[in-house]
């Protein structure tokens, strides 16, 4: 089985009712090709229950990422993006972040 994401557009099912208090990160790593890239992000584990019902299609079985590889909710593209922890510049930050999904 294959994992389906959804486009962007579909963030538009998950709308909560009240403002939604969660905590996201922003940090800075290095890309394949070499170039800088500065991330504002969730992980999945800090999701609200049902996120992933509302972005993802059918069955999705796990998935063996490369090693520093985390799979992440990017809240500037507002879509799934991976994050390389094995290449961050700098530090980590812990953010709060208001309803991620509007």
């Amino acid at each position: 089985m294959k994992i389906m994401l959804m486009s962007s557009s579909v963030h538009q099912k998950f709308k909560p009712e009240s403002k939604m208090q969660m905590k996201g990160y922003t940090g800075n790593f290095i890309k394949k090709d070499g170039s800088k890239r500065t991330m504002r992000f969730v992980r999945l584990d800090d999701l609200p229950a049902g996120t992933l019902d509302a972005h993802i299609k059918g069955v999705v079985p796990k998935r063996k990422l490369a090693e520093g590889m985390e799979l992440v909710w990017d809240l500037d593209s507002s879509g799934f993006r991976m994050f390389n922890w094995k290449t961050v510049d700098g530090e980590v930050s812990e953010i709060e972040v208001t309803n991620p999904f509007e």
